[in-house]
């Protein structure tokens, strides 16, 4: 599914950019196959076409507001308009992709010893423009974890211009640390505090080019153009050690990936 030569390609510029400002963009990693194979693959997950027991489905809200996208439904039946699927490591297709070798070695770069997945998610913003997602951090009290990631590999499978719902971010935030123990959405007074609206960037790109992102990151995404549609596919990886917090139900056990 690559299109570069994994030992060839010099990671040394992306991780010191990765470090510095807490993003880096790798360019086109992923080739044509690659990326009609990942395409067929969400659209036959939303439609119904294939189907994996345990798949996380959130239909996306009528509004384009991220706030009122419905929380707790899953599957709704056949539709390209759902706005996020995770689990997608059950799926051969989306973990043939997320244990690429280019991958591998750039987390082995971050992560000392073995290495496990915390999550593996399709972003979806559907032909009417899907919906904006605000400022946000991931990580947190939300997370429910003993130690925060910090690693997430973003592909794009379709272009996501810079007034198409392309990601923004502010560079260097994610040297601040959560800006609330829960973390998620950063609160108003905060995005207002920091002036995030002037320093603010876009990060347009075509599909099959790749971004690493700071899980502390603030970044955000618009709507998308109508007509068009942006997907895209993000995995997080993290040490081994890390543990779920939860009580509530049975704490997760996150998939290896890469082993030592």
């Amino acid at each position: 599914m690559l299109c570069v030569d994994v030992e060839r390609f010099d990671i040394r510029p992306a991780l010191a950019h990765y470090a510095e400002h807490g993003y880096a963009k790798l360019g086109r990693v992923l080739g044509d196959e690659g990326l009609d194979a990942l395409r067929e693959r969400a659209d036959d997950l939303m439609l119904g076409r294939v189907v994996h027991p345990g798949l996380f489905f959130q239909p996306d809200a009528t509004t384009g507001r991220y706030e009122d996208a419905p929380l707790g439904l899953g599957w709704q039946g056949p539709s390209l308009d759902y706005r996020k699927l995770e689990k997608l490591e059950k799926d051969p297709r989306f973990l043939a992709w997320l244990e690429n070798p280019l991958f591998e070695r750039l987390a082995r770069a971050r992560i000392p010893g073995d290495i496990v997945l915390y999550r593996a998610i399709l972003f979806h913003k559907g032909q009417a423009g899907g919906s904006n997602l605000p400022w946000h951090q991931d990580g947190g009290r939300l997370w429910g974890l003993t130690q925060e990631p910090e690693l997430q590999l973003w592909t794009a499978l379709d272009d996501a211009p810079e007034d198409g719902g392309c990601l923004e971010v502010i560079p260097g935030s994610h040297r601040g640390g959560l800006v609330t123990p829960l973390g998620g959405v950063v609160p108003p007074d905060a995005v207002a505090a920091a002036d995030a609206e002037a320093r603010a960037i876009s990060l347009p790109v075509r599909a099959g080019e790749a971004l690493l992102v700071h899980n502390h990151l603030w970044h955000r995404s618009g709507r998308g153009r109508p007509g068009l549609r942006r997907r895209a596919f993000s995995a997080c990886y993290m040490d081994a050690d890390v543990r779920c917090l939860r009580k509530k139900k049975a704490p997760r056990v996150f998939p290896p990936v890469f082993r030592r």
